[in-house]
């Protein structure tokens, strides 16, 4: 994926539902997660997962638009 690890739509949900233990139903794509409990060590703990596989992604930039889809913008393919 070159120097920049793009992640699926798909994926970013996958790990999203995961981290809030919350089911694909309960989670739109536009919703914004701190509505549904993510906080800053959540966040903290995707940025270093995603982190780990190669992705350019900060704190900061996740928790400025906390959004499976707004995410998608930063990190997707």
């Amino acid at each position: 994926m070159g120097a920049r690890e793009q992640l699926s739509l798909d994926r970013i949900r996958a790990d999203v539902l995961e981290i809030l233990q919350a089911d694909v139903d309960e989670v739109a794509d536009d919703d914004d997660l701190i509505d549904h409990g993510l906080d800053s060590i959540r966040v903290m703990h995707l940025v270093e997962r995603w982190r780990a596989e190669g992705a350019h992604v900060s704190f900061v930039q996740l928790a400025e638009q906390p959004t499976i889809q707004g995410w998608h913008g930063l990190l997707g393919t």
